[in-house]
């Protein structure tokens, strides 16, 4: 059985209820599914799956800030054993900022950097997640199928 990890990084919730909606269609796919906020989640546990989806929200308007919890676990990025691992990355933002959900594009620049295979392409929520479902049950679909 193919297991996955979840990771996400919420101040207002909606990337938390990003990673649920995830978790709950993936497991209803087979997938043994651990989803854990950003700040109980150590790096190395990174190594222990099949998977790892990384969800974290985008604040700022100069320039891309991180969820202000992912960012610690997004520096050590680098020490995750990520070579050759299965990865994809989602986040929630505000498109009426410069960066809409720019956290998406520079996390999935450090799993490259670092040798991780992205499955699929950044999922981008802009408002509220409940809004999106069908997006966020299809992309989930689709990390699915490519795990």
């Amino acid at each position: 059985m193919t297991t996955a990890l979840i990771v996400y990084g919420s101040s207002t919730g909606n990337t938390e209820s990003v990673a649920q909606m995830i978790e709950k269609q993936l497991a209803a796919k087979g997938f043994t599914v651990t989803c854990k906020d950003v700040t109980a989640t150590e790096i190395d546990e990174l190594k222990k799956f099949d998977m790892v989806l990384l969800g974290c929200s985008t604040w700022g308007e100069e320039e891309i800030e991180l969820q202000d919890d992912f960012i610690p676990f997004y520096e050590s990025l680098g020490n995750a054993g990520l070579k050759g691992k299965k990865v994809a990355v989602f986040g929630c933002g505000d498109s009426s900022y410069i960066y809409f959900c720019g956290a998406v594009d520079v996390i999935e620049d450090r799993v490259k950097e670092n040798g991780g295979l992205l499955i699929a392409e950044g999922l981008k929520i802009d408002g509220e997640p409940e809004d999106a479902r069908e997006d966020i049950l299809s992309w989930a679909d689709e990390v699915g199928a490519a795990a």
